[in-house]
């Protein structure tokens, strides 16, 4: 077999590829055995009939067609290792020449990873939010916890800001009541925002078993975007009590004895939150000046199939479990369709050149994945996706994914590597030193999400397995 490669531009290749008709052989005898076990001819038993008659019954031509499509693959893999091309997708394969008994000339049209070159990144600097806890910050986190053990008791008056009701719901649209447009006995708190726009005004002032009707637009269900007739039935007004800050709250509420303690540790725990958001933000904006340094061309087919990849994922994984179609989340957005597509392809070009450029660093840092780093990203994700470790696991394996995980941190063990070398400070105008326990994950999970600003090009796929798993 002899091969060619001629680049086409930096990102595609047509292979040239002229195969002597003896190196058929293996696929013509198994274009036989197939065809035999296929067909019956009167006085030969199934699978017995010999070549000369397959060719005079049935024609030569099915046979060739047959073998050729047996050998194409092979012939296609030996090219591209031959060649040393690291192709993205399926080839567009066109059969040149086709001579019984003499030869097979084809072509195969294939996009291919862009050569990249990595420059010296040392000389990165890149600024981000200084580590700062405040003491309304603590109080404040101090409050969410007190809020969480409030009380609440029945009282005889209007409602107010604050306090807790137990509504129904009913929801009209043009006069007809929604088929998921009923709810009862749902607990709210005047304030918290959880509910319909418009529900605050309308229970303020309402005493148990008042009602009320109010306009909104719906944010989900089979209406989602559409104005609705809310009609609001107040069973219930209960006052919220919240317990006294002192160290009989900081017993109750933590294993601390005393408020003191409790502050200490929710400022602890503030610090390490705020140190984990600012790694974070370090690690994005390494990597986007990262990519800023590199002349990354990107595949058009692979940016169309990626641009499609996302777009299908959104309208029938995250919309179609919220009930919304696109245009109502276009709606919902104050987005036009062209503004989101522009949003789309500008999202799977940085995946795209992300991904490639983390790649090489793999490559040319020679970064190997240990069982341990692999089995520690899977529970992460696992995580994540909702579901059991196990569940995820086998849904990855079923789906083929494992590479795609493997490449994931991978990629972010390439991105810590870069981070290291690189001039963090923060807006103090201090050097930031990022610890290695939590640069670990956290490169892998910034790195993922540089790619998947709506999923990279082999992400969804992954996403899509676990889904129809919980799903199955």
């Amino acid at each position: 077999m002899k091969s060619a490669v001629e680049n086409l531009n930096p990102t595609r290749v047509r292979l040239t590829v002229e195969v002597p008709f003896e190196e058929l052989k293996s696929s013509l005898d198994a274009a036989y055995k197939k065809i035999n076990q296929q067909v019956t001819v009167p006085g030969f038993r199934k699978g017995k009939v010999p070549a000369r008659v397959i060719d005079q019954r049935f024609g030569r031509g099915a046979v060739l067609e047959e073998a050729v499509n047996d050998a194409l693959p092979k012939l296609y893999q030996s090219a591209v290792e031959e060649g040393e091309l690291n192709p993205l997708g399926q080839p567009e394969v066109d059969i040149t020449e086709l001579k019984d008994n003499e030869l097979l000339a084809f072509t195969a049209e294939v996009d291919v990873r862009p050569e990249i070159e990595i420059p010296d990144y040392s000389g990165i600097e890149v600024t981000v939010d200084a580590v700062e806890v405040t003491d309304e910050d603590v109080d404040q986190a101090v409050e969410q916890l007190r809020e969480r053990f409030a009380s609440t008791s029945p009282v005889e008056r209007a409602a107010a800001e604050g306090d807790v009701v137990k509504l129904d719901l009913e929801a009209k649209v043009d006069g007809e009541v929604l088929p998921d447009g009923v709810a009862k006995g749902i607990d709210y708190t005047i304030g918290s925002g959880e509910l319909l726009e418009g529900i605050d005004d309308a229970v303020t002032g309402l005493e148990a078993g008042g009602t009320a009707t109010f306009t909104s637009t719906l944010k989900g269900g089979s209406a989602a975007g559409q104005e609705a007739e809310v009609t609001v039935d107040v069973e219930t007004v209960s006052a919220r009590e919240l317990p006294e800050l002192d160290d009989d709250f900081a017993q109750l509420a933590s294993q601390f004895d005393t408020i003191a303690e409790l502050r200490d540790d929710s400022r602890k725990r503030l610090e390490q939150n705020k140190k984990y958001e600012q790694a974070t933000e370090a690690q994005q904006k390494v990597l986007e000046e990262l990519i800023e340094l590199i002349e990354v061309p990107v595949p058009d087919k692979l940016l169309e199939d990626e641009i499609n990849t996302r777009k299908h994922n959104l309208v029938n994984h995250q919309l179609g479990q919220m009930g919304m179609d696109l245009a109502t989340y276009l709606q919902l957005q104050d987005k036009s369709e062209e503004d989101f597509d522009a949003e789309l392809k500008e999202q799977a070009v940085k995946g795209i050149k992300t991904q490639f450029v983390l790649d090489e660093l793999v490559s040319k840092e020679k970064l190997n994945v240990s069982q341990e780093e692999l089995t520690e990203h899977l529970m992460r994700r696992a995580q994540s996706s909702g579901m059991s470790p196990d569940q995820f696991a086998q849904a990855v394996v079923e789906g083929g994914q494992v590479p795609m995980l493997v490449g994931e941190v991978a990629r972010g063990k390439a991105l810590a590597l870069v981070v290291e070398s690189v001039t963090v400070k923060d807006s103090n105008g201090e050097v930031v030193e990022l610890d290695d326990e939590e640069e670990g994950a956290e490169t892998v999970e910034a790195a993922e999400t540089a790619e998947t600003s709506g999923d990279t090009a082999e992400a969804p796929a992954a996403e899509q397995a676990t889904e129809e798993k919980k799903e199955g």
